[in-house]
């Protein structure tokens, strides 16, 4: 039985091995620029799905595109991908402009959230499809496929069937059946989405290996944040078609640029209003992270360098290796504050209601910018 012709296009949209790369230029550390999305747009209709987004990916980066539902990473991946045409803008893979060549020209392949494994075949011929399309000799065919199997640990998984083996075992067959073809750039869209977290989290930490053993750039997509920060060596915030903040794990959560970017990656306590300016001793929007503050008993005073804040215990929630409260600053605005369970919490001891001080060095208060679409929103009262 033959797949359609739009489904084995999907697998095989990778370039022959054999046709000479493009020489890309590099970037400011000598690494060769991989994707790049110059002032990139795409419309649905009335509907802008994507606008003004310019990226950098460099060769063998680990990069990922991050954001809720809507906020168009999925479909920034499918433009590099070339399953959608472009609105406006260019988009080039190792200094190729690639921006209105076929997806099965481009030096890229695909792993989607459910696999799109064929059920008829075995792990074998699923994995070497693309290699059978292209009319990669048998022999050679074989031993690609081995060594794909062997590198996402599957082998001796030849003959077994989709549906014999667990979510796991799919998504990896979904990955040596993307990595067999040798892709420049291998783009991932929420591959993990499927899985249970115990599992998701067992498969971040092997795909993270995998990429660093062949030294692919991979772009990936994903709405998780802790999925995003563990596993990237740089990362796009995506919001309502844009671009917010792209930076190394570290400077997106420590230094947020934007309120939405505070707000989405982790949680981020925002300061304003008056008790901005009493605290921090000016108007603004601010932030501080739960896990940068302690509680201290009411009335202890702050050092120098140091924000101070008196509040009442509204909530607690034990989390077992920390415990989170909820502080209720002048009647109305609500602190979170995350504490590292460093001995065993005294049990029996309900602390709803106390009165405590929030403490915490200035340097973990941050300025807020608004986001374009929220400064937007402002100019014009919507």
């Amino acid at each position: 039985m033959t797949p359609p012709r739009d489904e084995a296009a999907a697998i095989a949209d990778v370039v022959d091995v054999d046709r000479p790369s493009s020489i890309g230029a590099e970037t400011g550390g000598g690494r060769r620029v991989a994707v790049t999305l110059e002032d990139v747009e795409k419309r649905f209709g009335d509907v802008v799905a994507v606008t003004g987004v310019n990226l950098e990916i460099g060769e063998g980066e680990f990069f990922s595109m991050l954001g809720p539902s809507g906020s168009g990473k999925t479909t920034t991946l499918r433009l590099i991908a070339g399953f959608e045409t472009l609105t406006r803008g260019r988009i080039s893979l190792y200094g190729r402009d690639v921006s209105t060549i076929p997806a099965f020209e481009r030096d890229v392949n695909t792993v989607f959230q459910d696999y799109a494994l064929f059920p008829h075949m075995n792990v074998f011929e699923n994995v070497g499809y693309g290699l059978m399309v292209r009319h990669v000799p048998r022999g050679e065919r074989a031993s690609r496929v081995a060594e794909a199997l062997r590198r996402v640990r599957l082998a001796g998984f030849d003959d077994r069937r989709p549906s014999q083996l667990s979510g796991g075992q799919r998504q990896r067959v979904a990955l040596a059946r993307a990595l067999v073809n040798r892709p420049k750039v291998l783009l991932l869209d929420e591959p993990l989405g499927a899985l249970d977290r115990k599992l998701r989290e067992e498969m971040q930490v092997e795909l993270k290996e995998i990429q660093r053993q062949v030294g692919i750039t991979f772009v990936f997509v994903t709405h998780d944040q802790d999925e995003a920060l563990s596993m990237s060596d740089r990362l796009a915030v995506f919001n309502a078609g844009s671009v917010e903040q792209v930076g190394t794990p570290t400077e997106i959560y420590e230094h947020p640029a934007t309120e939405f970017v505070a707000g989405f990656v982790g949680t981020s306590n925002v300061i304003e209003g008056d008790v901005a300016r009493r605290v921090v001793g000016q108007p603004g929007r601010f932030s501080v992270r739960p896990e940068k503050i302690r509680v201290e008993p009411a009335g202890s005073s702050a050092g120098p360098d140091e924000h101070s804040v008196t509040g009442r215990i509204r909530d607690i929630v034990y989390l077992g290796a920390q415990t989170r409260y909820l502080v209720t600053v002048d009647g109305d605005v609500d602190f979170v504050v995350a504490t590292q369970n460093l001995t065993s919490p005294a049990e029996g001891i309900d602390q709803r209601g106390r009165e405590v001080q929030l403490v915490w060095d200035k340097r973990n208060t941050l300025t807020l910018a608004p986001s374009e679409q929220e400064a937007t929103s402002r100019r014009t009262g919507s």
